[in-house]
């Protein structure tokens, strides 16, 4: 399992669970110093991104990207995948469409949180899945064609009543035709929905494609009070060997939150 630690390009979403903010240079030049092996970046948008900057700042440092993240749709544009007007459902499709090709030119997946959406205005469950499925029937073959995965994150009650749990996301990626899309288990979320979160990464398997590693309170590992030894342990026994990927608020500050992180990854998989 290798380390990596969020950038976020995204004004809008100031006070979210970003380790470093704005600065794509000093978050690199930052995660290299501290012995991080990834960044995981969220673009305000593929158009707005300075991909040969990224390209260049990943080069100088030995720095490899994780994943890219599509919530800056949501935020800044409120696009949703499963939106009851078509049209901003065809929006959205484009605004990943988007992210999935410039992250997979670095050999990196999209990530799909926020932009599930939610139920809401009377329509059913169940047609808010279609919406989704047939979103990411769409979208993943665009991954597979930049030889990777598309990421799906369940998200707590609080921010989404859609795909909240990892059953709910395996028994998602099940009904799917698309044979790359994997889940982005998120320690923080499944600390809010799962019964017991190394259980629930055990029986998700080879479905699990990303972790976020955060603590119960969305702060680095370590600042909560989530054991990390099962969950470890249960990554390990599905043989997974992606990411640990910090998606936590920047607290105290950005790099004692960083500094933290890479000390609890460290002497995680050191036991």
């Amino acid at each position: 399992m290798r380390s990596a630690v969020t950038i976020s390009l995204v004004p809008e979403a100031s006070g979210g669970p970003f380790v470093f903010w704005h600065d794509l240079a000093a978050g690199c030049a930052k995660a290299a110093e501290l012995g991080f092996d990834a960044v995981e970046v969220f673009p305000r948008s593929a158009a707005e991104l300075d991909v040969s900057l990224l390209r260049s700042c990943l080069d100088r440092h030995g720095l490899k990207l994780a994943a890219m993240g599509t919530g800056a749709g949501w935020v800044v544009q409120k696009l949703r995948l499963t939106d009851h007007d078509a049209a901003v459902r065809q929006r959205a499709r484009a605004f990943i469409r988007e992210i999935i090709d410039v992250a997979g030119t670095f050999g990196a997946p999209a990530i799909i949180g926020s932009m599930q959406g939610r139920i809401d205005g009377g329509i059913s469950h169940e047609q808010h899945l279609v919406w989704l499925s047939e979103a990411l029937d769409e979208l993943a073959p665009r991954a597979a064609d930049h030889g990777t995965v598309l990421l799906i994150e369940p998200l707590n009650r609080y921010e989404t009543n859609l795909i909240n749990s990892v059953p709910d996301g395996v028994k998602l990626i099940g009904s799917l035709k698309a044979k790359n899309v994997k889940l982005l288990c998120d320690l923080f979320h499944m600390n809010i929905e799962e019964p017991d979160i190394a259980s629930g990464l055990s029986e998700a398997g080879s479905h699990v494609g990303h972790v976020h590693f955060a603590d119960s309170n969305r702060r680095a590992v370590g600042f909560g009070h989530t054991p990390m030894s099962p969950i470890i342990g249960a990554l390990r026994r599905i043989g997974y060997d992606g990411y640990l990927s910090a998606e936590v608020l920047p607290l105290p500050d950005s790099n004692e939150a960083a500094r933290q992180t890479i000390a609890s990854y460290k002497s995680c998989l050191s036991s």
